[in-house]
């Protein structure tokens, strides 16, 4: 009550990153709490904060939280060698902007993967764009996909995206990944070879739009 509002987007921060793949306990607990009747006068955590003048205010946010509804909003994940990438995820975004959804374009050079999981948190799709670079995703890339696919989000929608010189694996790679943590699939995904040019720019745009469409549709 001290602190106000500013306490909530450092306790989605700590939602995203520690309680995310506990979301099924958090609602079974949020339920045993309101099947006991009890009244809850004042939150003191082991550690972090005391909730006194208002606790229903964080066990609300909690079963927000938990229950992982998809808002419309999509997460556009990506990182570039040499600013092929980059062109492609700018090109998705305005797709997915044209159609009135709210989008987060994300460099993973350039964002804390802490950061990232906490937009994905409420998100109702994620798009992920990678070079491909010894037959693989880009490290950045892997490195924050072993991190989400570790937190267990549900309920989304993906798509993937990336550029490549000689083989091109990238695209194929990140859809595995999205199998793995059975998130839905929406487009076999974009591989454009060396710079993109304009054709391939328009194929992110509609890409992007397809992303926007599908959400919308799920909503």
């Amino acid at each position: 009550d001290q602190i106000g509002d500013e306490i909530i987007p450092h306790a989605k921060k700590y939602y995203a990153n520690i309680l995310l793949h506990l979301s099924q306990r958090v609602q079974k607990l949020i339920r045993d709490i309101a099947q006991a009747n009890l009244k809850i006068n004042m939150i003191c955590p082991d550690h972090g904060i005391i909730w006194r003048d208002n606790p229903s205010k964080i066990i609300d946010a909690y079963d927000k939280w938990s229950r992982q509804e998809p808002t419309k909003k999509v997460v556009v994940l990506f990182d570039t060698m040499w600013k092929s990438t980059t062109q492609m995820a700018r090109s998705i975004t305005a797709g997915i902007e044209s159609e009135d959804v709210n989008v987060r374009l994300m460099n993973t050079r350039k964002w804390h993967r802490s950061d990232i999981m906490t937009e994905i948190l409420d998100a109702g799709a994620i798009a992920v764009g990678s070079p491909t670079l010894n037959n693989s995703i880009f490290p950045v890339i892997a490195d924050v996909m072993t991190y989400i696919k570790g937190l267990k989000p549900q309920n989304k929608i993906a798509a993937a995206f990336g550029s490549y010189g000689w083989s091109g694996e990238a695209v194929k790679i990140i859809n595995r990944e999205f199998e793995a943590m059975k998130l839905e699939i929406v487009d076999e995904g974009i591989r454009v070879q060396y710079v993109p040019d304009e054709d391939d720019l328009q194929k992110c745009f509609e890409l992007g739009v397809k992303i926007a469409k599908k959400l919308k549709e799920k909503l």
